[in-house]
């Protein structure tokens, strides 16, 4: 059994709204689901993967074949998921698997870094359109 990938964000980070509804507004298969990082999903998700633990922006997480294996992709490998997903030009980002790993996370360590300062934290939460809300989960 396959499920839809889910999107872990920091809820209290303009940016990582701003990317959801980016995603929203271009994505093709309108499968994805969302939950913030805090959200029980969330906590639920970070308690099953120790390798999550300091993680604050972005997790891509999928159930991979009829064992339903979770994988999570995390910073640089979490945005190429998302790129993939969306598709269209945005599948071109892909490339970025030909840097290695440390490069890629350090660009993205470094945005992450100072997206509180460049992107202002929404003044309330996102609220999806009623057709959307059933991908948000909580």
């Amino acid at each position: 059994m396959t499920t839809a990938p889910l999107m872990l964000y920091d809820g209290s980070c303009g940016l990582c709204a701003a990317s959801v509804q980016f995603i929203l507004r271009h994505e093709r298969r309108h499968t994805l689901r969302f939950a913030a990082l805090d959200s029980a999903i969330g906590t639920d998700i970070r308690a099953r993967h120790p390798e999550l633990a300091g993680v604050d922006s972005m997790v891509w997480v999928e159930h991979e074949g009829a064992s339903g294996l979770e994988r999570v992709s995390v910073r640089s490998g979490a945005v190429l998921e998302a790129a993939h997903y969306v598709g269209g030009a945005w599948q071109l980002m892909v490339v970025g698997r030909l840097l290695p790993a440390g490069l890629r996370d350090a660009i993205y360590r470094l945005i992450a870094r100072h997206r509180h300062a460049f992107f202002a934290a929404p003044e309330q939460c996102y609220l999806p359109p009623p057709d959307m809300a059933p991908r948000f989960l909580s």
